[in-house]
């Protein structure tokens, strides 16, 4: 790979976006995983599935508010996650930001995000997104197009990602698990999806998006079976998550499009 510059000038261009810090991660995850074990028993599974090098999209499902840390901290390598703003305006934000954690707005088109994840996969590195958007049950039930536009603009190919132990059933959207739990983060089989030069039609990108759903729920079966664990089933009635994502889905707003970049 040559970097930042490699397919930087195709649309949508990354020529002019610096790509999300790396060095703070790289150089600090070993004591971050040191600092969770000490709380919770973290398993990974099939790490392998992973590629080593070249660009890579980590697509999770989202239960709970640790899913974004586990991805970049745990993953068999360091992970610029798609993290929503409100996390940066608070005291996490400047160790969002010094660890290469993508700004994304929710509630709108986000041309920003946009380049920063290209940029991040142009120059060879790992981007995780949450195809869900917000926290909730986990099944997949309302599935965005992120993943699959980021993987027909690069050619990355997308390792699923099923998440589970992150939330207990019944808890909120914001509460942590219980101390000394067991958090598995289960890697499935890589999804292949096929450069496409620009314009990348919406319906194209839409029909990728709906093989990759499948992909992930048949993931998401096997680990559940393999593990013997369940998902935590729905968040409790109005959860501030649940009304985020019926302003998501109201709004039905395309973060990551090839008009917003």
């Amino acid at each position: 790979m040559s970097g930042l510059r490699d397919g930087a000038v195709d649309l949508p261009r990354t020529d002019g976006v610096r790509a999300p810090r790396l060095w703070f991660l790289w150089s600090n995850r070993w004591w971050a995983r040191w600092l969770i074990r000490r709380r919770y028993r973290v398993r990974i599974h099939h790490g392998e599935r992973v590629p080593s090098t070249g660009p890579v999209i980590l697509a999770a499902n989202h239960i709970g508010v640790i899913d974004g840390p586990l991805l970049a901290i745990f993953s068999p390598r360091p992970a610029h996650a798609l993290t929503k703003r409100e996390l940066f305006a608070g005291p996490l934000g400047p160790l969002l930001s010094l660890s290469g954690q993508i700004r994304l707005d929710r509630l709108q088109t986000d041309p920003r995000a946009v380049k920063s994840a290209l940029s991040a996969l142009r120059a060879g590195r790992a981007v995780g997104i949450f195809p869900e958007g917000t926290r909730g049950a986990g099944t997949l039930e309302v599935f965005h197009r992120g993943a699959a536009y980021l993987a027909a603009v690069t050619g990355a190919p997308i390792v699923p990602v099923t998440m589970l132990g992150t939330r207990a059933p019944g808890a909120t959207s914001s509460s942590l698990p219980p101390r000394g739990e067991t958090l598995d983060l289960v890697y499935g089989e890589p999804f292949a999806v096929e450069r496409r030069p620009w314009p990348r039609r919406r319906d194209d990108v839409g029909a990728t998006s709906a093989r990759l759903r499948d992909h992930m729920l048949d993931q998401i079966e096997e680990a559940t079976t393999l593990l013997g664990r369940s998902l935590p089933g729905p968040l409790p009635a109005g959860d501030k998550e649940n009304v985020v994502r019926q302003k998501i889905d109201g709004d039905e707003p395309d973060q990551l499009t090839e008009e917003s970049a």
